[in-house]
């Protein structure tokens, strides 16, 4: 049961009430099922069981790659399609068959990898099935121990030309990398798109995610619901990162973590307790069970 104090509800938009039935619930994986030990509640994994049981259809809403997602994704017992690389790709990881994908054009890639090289930036490409670097850092070994990401080390120049790169990841935890990066956004600033990105396992370090132009969770997510003819408005929600603002946006109800960002609460419907606080099983025990 919550308690008063943590059951701010923002803003209704004219959704339907609490008891309408929806369809469809929409779930970020990083500061909103994780917390700062990198595993999901119980209260969480059994309140979302529940869901499933009631033939309510959950996917995840991630800025993470397939690869590194498939552990949650198994954890929670979840078929069917997903949306990964903060909406570059809506998949069905069991399958591999794509929905929708917008990788990132080749020769933008190529010009990447050459500002990349002239200013000696380090950067993540991810391709839907493979993750490369130039160089190991301290990067590659929070992919490798908390993400389950094996890196390939090579020359980026030979993979532009063959390889189908959807995302890159600029990863920052000092002022001089953040400064390369603020660099690296104003250099592409008019042909990509960018959000930045956090764990609460690793509360210092950012991971500035890149895509291509116009790639969204929130656009991401109308294509999902389309393919699998629901309605936005049965559609919920729930997130704690700017990269979901889109994403409730665009949902019938929009639920923010207590730990979200101050404008995602903006765009919210209801904030729900913390991550910490298994605020995702308190959410679904109010409106879905």
């Amino acid at each position: 049961m919550l308690l008063p104090a943590l059951m701010p509800c923002c803003r209704l938009r004219g959704v339907r009430s609490i008891n309408s039935r929806y369809r469809f619930l929409v779930i970020d994986i990083d500061g909103t099922l994780l917390g700062k030990d990198g595993t999901i509640s119980a209260e969480d994994k059994d309140a979302l069981a529940r869901v499933n049981d009631l033939s309510i259809r959950i996917a995840v809403s991630t800025g993470r790659v397939v690869a590194a997602s498939r552990k949650i994704i198994s954890q929670l017992a979840l078929d069917g399609y997903h949306i990964f690389f903060d909406g570059a790709l809506v998949a069905n990881p069991k399958t591999g068959e794509e929905v929708y994908v917008e990788p990132i054009e080749r020769q933008l890639v190529r010009e990447v990898v050459e500002y990349r090289h002239q200013q000696q930036i380090d950067l993540d490409l991810y391709s839907s099935a493979r993750f490369f670097v130039e160089r190991e850092t301290w990067a590659t070994d929070i992919r490798r121990q908390f993400f389950g990401l094996r890196p390939i080390v090579c020359d980026f120049s030979e993979i532009w030309p063959k390889e189908r790169i959807i995302k890159g990841t600029l990863p920052v935890s000092s002022a001089e990398e953040m400064s390369k990066a603020d660099s690296f956004r104003q250099h592409f600033r008019d042909s990509l798109s960018f959000s930045v990105t956090q764990t609460p396992a690793y509360p210092d370090v950012y991971f500035i995610n890149i895509v291509a132009p116009g790639v969204s969770k929130g656009k991401a997510l109308e294509v999902l619901a389309s393919y699998l003819s629901i309605p936005l408005a049965e559609v919920v929600a729930i997130g704690d990162g700017a990269n979901d603002i889109s994403l409730l946006a665009k949902a019938g109800l929009a639920i923010a973590m207590e730990n979200a960002v101050d404008e995602l609460k903006e765009v919210a419907d209801y904030v729900t307790p913390d991550v910490e606080h298994s605020g995702v099983a308190q959410a679904i025990n109010k409106f879905l069970l």
